[in-house]
């Protein structure tokens, strides 16, 4: 089978995966260069995936996705986020949670999550004091945390809040380095040997954020929560066309999808922007006047509207995507995509990493320029942070403005500067891309610049 795979990496399978651990972005680079923009991977244990760069087959595939599987594809997650998360389904069901998951992430119900995100980073940032060095990463964990309890989770109070707050910090920590996070590759570490190994561990923590999480379900269910916007709230809520509501289980996993899919993703996203903003003096000029152009008292979703705020934030996804390449497709027939001919059984990877440093698209690619976005609209197939086709993100949008209003409330209140004058590097954090030691900072002064409305 993979000899009839285009351009096949002939090192030893065992090798591969190692190195695709370790370094996904150097082993795309290496053979990018070697092969071009579709290459073949031989990884042991994990089968072949085709990686994809070209555009053109990746907007192919995006517009046929059902003709693969998808969620069969994604079985590696199970372990994190349940068998009944939007990720691992496909066909009629998947096509059902998605439909009855994407009210709580668009429309009206932004303007009320806005409100509660400037809130919320206004309240980590005070915590910041003068002159004291903090990990932009570990800061912005703090504000995705928030957001994910408050306005996902509902909970901003109460033992089962701090309980959910601590164990969920302590779980996605446990694949905080290439290393620790070879076991969600590797499937014979992920055995239970007793409670020291890492593995029982991780179950052990899982099984108690499932309690704790079926205990809030459980008390929703019974006590009701009308008026109440968070989330949850709407998921339970929610009936499909026969009248059903999701079950418990169905609830439970897709609240954790939402933990990893929304957490890690944004928290890492904001410490690149950080990072960039404060190494290139000009962008974090031309950010501020951008906010401070607005006057004061300005409303949440008006500064979320902003260009150059808009582009910056762009440019950071495209440089630093999260994850090196999209959900995998495995073709459920021989089919011909933009003149390449797959077998059935074919899984196909498309890379997000590949894309977005082609120098055709993106010139210079290897700097941060997000004037760009503002010269530029791209296709779905030549910027696609958020992934493509049936599988886009359903919270992008609520994550493009909590990107948004974390930058412009920090910028507008603080005055930072980078600790270290030297290279940040991506490292594999889980099943993402993180920056290695956090982007370290401190805060140099304090802005008095008042930019939002008082409703936040």
């Amino acid at each position: 089978m993979l000899s009839q795979l285009p351009n096949p990496i002939t090192s030893p399978p065992w090798w591969q995966l190692i190195n695709w651990i370790a370094d996904p972005i150097g082993y795309q680079d290496k053979y990018s260069q070697k092969y071009g923009d579709i290459f073949t991977m031989h990884l042991s244990g994990l089968g072949s995936p085709v990686v994809i760069g070209n555009p053109q087959v990746i907007g192919a595939i995006f517009s046929q996705d059902s003709q693969f599987d998808i969620g069969r594809a994604n079985a590696l997650a199970e372990p994190l986020v349940g068998r009944n998360s939007l990720m691992l389904l496909d066909g009629a069901r998947h096509r059902r949670e998605r439909k009855l998951l994407m009210p709580p992430f668009h429309g009206e119900r932004l303007q009320t999550y806005a409100q509660q995100i400037c809130l919320i980073t206004e309240q980590v940032v005070s915590q910041w004091q003068v002159n004291q060095p903090f990990i932009a990463r570990t800061a912005m964990q703090q504000v995705s945390l928030e957001v994910i309890l408050q306005i996902v989770f509902g909970l901003s109070a109460g033992e089962r809040y701090q309980q959910l707050k601590s164990l969920l910090t302590d779980w996605l920590d446990m694949t905080d380095s290439p290393l620790r996070s070879s076991m969600l590759f590797l499937r014979f570490l992920q055995q239970d040997w007793g409670a020291w190994t890492p593995w029982s561990r991780m179950k052990r923590r899982q099984r108690h954020v499932h309690d704790l999480l079926q205990a809030e379900i459980e008390e929703r269910r019974n006590k009701g929560d009308e008026g109440r916007t968070d989330v949850l709230s709407l998921m339970m809520a929610v009936r499909d066309e026969n009248g059903q509501a999701m079950s418990d289980e169905e609830v439970r996993d897709e609240l954790l999808t939402i933990l990893f899919a929304g957490h890690e993703t944004t928290a890492t996203t904001l410490a690149w922007a950080f990072y960039q903003i404060h190494q290139q003096l000009d962008v974090r000029e031309k950010l501020l006047q951008e906010l401070d152009s607005l006057g004061e008292n300005s409303p949440p979703m008006k500064i979320a509207q902003l260009p150059y705020l808009t582009a910056v934030c762009q440019e950071t996804l495209r440089m630093y995507p999260v994850i090196p390449v999209l959900f995998p497709r495995i073709t459920k027939s021989p089919i011909k995509i933009a003149g390449h001919f797959f077998d059935a059984e074919t899984t196909l990877m498309p890379s997000i990493y590949l894309v977005h440093y082609r120098e055709d698209l993106y010139p210079s690619a290897q700097q941060f320029k997000p004037e760009r976005f503002l010269e530029r609209q791209y296709s779905a197939s030549e910027y696609f942070p958020f992934g493509g086709g049936s599988r886009r993100c359903l919270g992008y949008a609520l994550a493009q403005l909590e990107m948004k209003l974390v930058l412009a409330t920090i910028l507008s209140k603080c005055q930072l500067a980078l600790a270290a004058d030297k290279p940040v590097k991506l490292q594999r954090r889980g099943f993402t891309l993180a920056p290695a030691g956090g982007v370290r900072m401190v805060m140099t002064g304090k802005r008095q610049k008042a930019i939002f409305s008082n409703q936040c």
